[in-house]
C-alpha cells in the first residue's frame, strides 16, 4: 500500500495511490475510516485491508490527480524524528570520519520538514546548504527494548527524505549536528509511504540517487548501509519508547557536495530530487530562507 497525506477542502486527509496516476482521498472514499496515515498503518493489515478495499472503486469525486495533489508530509508531525549519521562506508570516507563502531545519533524537529513539491530553503547564515537522499523508516508499533530479530515487527512503511544540511553550522558546536540539521524548511519527506509488505525485508536492497538539476550526484544501494535498519530499530528502542509514526532517517550514501571539489552547494533555483528504487520520488526546488 502507498500512502500519503494531501490537502483535502483545507484539511489534512489520507491519500491512498492506487497506481493508476489518481490518488484516493479517504475523507471522501472512507468518512468513518483512518483519519491518519499513522492510524492505517498502527491498525496493521486488518485496517490496510479494509481501507483498500473502500479504495478499490472510487466514488466520483473522490480522487485527485498525483501531479495536481497539494502534498502535505506523509506523516505531518512526528513525534520523534531520529537520524543517524555517518552510515555509509563510502560517506564517512569521503567526510574524513572514523567509521562508526556504533551508530551516531541526532535528532530533527518538525519545523523542518517540508513535503514533495514543497520548497526547501536556503538560509541567509550560510552558503554550505547540502543534499542527503536518505531513506527513511517509519514506526507503526508502540515498542521498547525490541530484540533484533523481531525489529521488522514494528515497522509500518518505508518513504524517501532529502536530510538537508547546512554544513559549517554541523561543526560549530564541537560536532553536535543538531544546529546544522534544524534551520526551518530544510529536509525534504515524502511524497509517500510505501508499506513493509511491497519492499524487502529492511528497505534493503533497495537503489538511492540524488540528483541536482537532473545531474545524478548520489548513487548507492541501502544494502551498502553500517547498521542495518533492524540494528538501529534495536539499539534506539533500547534508550526510548518508540511510538506509532516516529522516524527514523537511516543516513546518506557518498556523493555530497561537502566532499566535492568544487563543491556546489544548493542555492535558490536549484531542484533536488530523492529517488529510491520502488518508493518513489521526492523532489524539491529550493528557495531562499532566512
Amino acid at each position: 500500500m502507498r500512502l500519503c497525506t494531501i490537502m483535502s477542502g483545507g484539511k489534512a486527509a489520507v491519500g491512498v495511490k492506487m497506481g493508476d496516476g489518481k490518488i484516493v482521498d479517504l475523507s471522501k472514499q472512507m468518512p468513518r475510516g483512518p483519519k491518519s496515515v499513522v492510524e492505517i498503518l498502527a491498525g496493521g493489515k486488518a485496517v490496510q485491508a479494509a481501507v483498500a478495499k473502500a479504495c478499490a472503486k472510487p466514488k466520483a469525486g473522490a480522487t485527485v490527480s498525483e501531479k495536481s495533489a497539494k502534498y502535505l508530509t506523509p506523516i505531518p508531525s512526528p513525534g520523534k524524528i531520529l537520524c543517524i549519521g555517518l552510515n555509509y562506508r563510502k560517506h564517512a570516507e569521503e567526510t574524513g570520519s572514523p567509521i562508526p563502531q556504533y551508530p551516531v545519533v541526532f535528532t530533527r524537529f518538525n519545523n523542518t520538514l517540508v513535503p514533495h513539491n514543497g520548497k526547501m530553503l536556503s538560509t541567509t547564515h550560510s552558503e554550505q546548504y547540502d543534499w542527503e537522499a536518505e531513506l527513511a523508516v517509519i514506526i507503526a508499533k508502540k515498542c521498547r527494548n525490541v530484540p533484533k530479530e523481531k525489529a521488522l515487527t514494528v515497522i509500518g512503511g518505508y518513504a524517501c527524505f532529502n536530510d538537508g544540511s547546512i554544513r559549517d553550522w554541523q561543526r560549530k558546536s564541537g560536532g553536535q549536528f543538531t544546529l546544522g540539521k534544524n534551520f526551518d524548511g530544510t529536509g525534504g519527506f515524502g511524497p509517500d509511504i510505501v508499506t513493509s509488505d511491497e519492499l524487502p525485508k529492511g528497505g534493503a536492497p533497495l537503489r538511492i540517487m540524488t540528483r541536482v538539476n537532473g545531474e545524478v550526484m548520489q548513487d548507492s544501494n541501502t544494502d551498502d548501509l553500517i547498521f542495518d535498519v533492524p540494528t538501529l530499530v534495536h539499539e534506539l528502542s533500547k534508550v526510548m519508547t518508540l511510538d506509532p509514526g516516529d522516524v527514523i532517517i537511516t543516513g546518506t550514501p557518498s556523493g555530497v557536495a561537502m566532499a566535492r571539489n568544487p563543491q556546489p552547494w544548493l542555492k535558490p533555483g536549484d531542484v533536488c530530487e530523492i529517488e529510491i528504487e520502488k518508493i518513489g520520488v521526492l523532489r524539491n526546488p529550493i528557495a531562499q530562507g532566512g
